[in-house]
């Protein structure tokens, strides 16, 4: 069975090789990894580091661009939020807008994505259809 060092090393390895990191950080990493397994390794119960998710990780401006929008929670980029909302966050598109205080009005996907998507709907007629349906939903009437 591998040490607690050994697995402590592991670890921030793997981080490291994903997340640039200078050689203070990855020494106040291993220190923080080591203390946290040797704690467990004697049963000690974990208490859990509290997160700053209170700050954006971008600003709302930069959030919103043409081509990307911007997860205001990791700073990571995306044609559309929710999906990633959902499977990185557990949180809905609500919660979201209410969490950054964002108006309903206002897009979760970037706008030459869903300038993209609208082109496509009217070369498709699914704008004529939705006519159609109306039109015909109002004679019933």
């Amino acid at each position: 069975m591998a040490t607690i060092m050994e697995m402590a090393a592991e670890i921030i390895a793997a981080h490291a090789s994903t997340t640039p990191m200078s050689k203070d950080e990855l020494l106040a990493e291993l220190t923080e990894v080591h203390t946290a397994l040797a704690s467990l390794e004697k049963g000690e119960v974990l208490e859990q580091a509290e997160t700053v998710e209170d700050t954006p990780a971008v600003s709302r401006k930069k959030a919103f661009g043409k081509d990307k929008i911007y997860c205001m929670l990791c700073g990571k980029g995306f044609k559309t939020l929710s999906r990633h909302l959902k499977t990185s966050h557990d949180m809905t598109a609500i919660e979201y807008r209410k969490k950054f205080d964002i108006p309903r009005s206002q897009s979760l996907a970037s706008k030459n994505y869903s300038e993209s998507r609208r082109k496509m709907a009217i070369e498709q007629g699914l704008a004529d259809n939705l006519a159609k349906a109306r039109a015909a939903r109002g004679k019933k009437k």
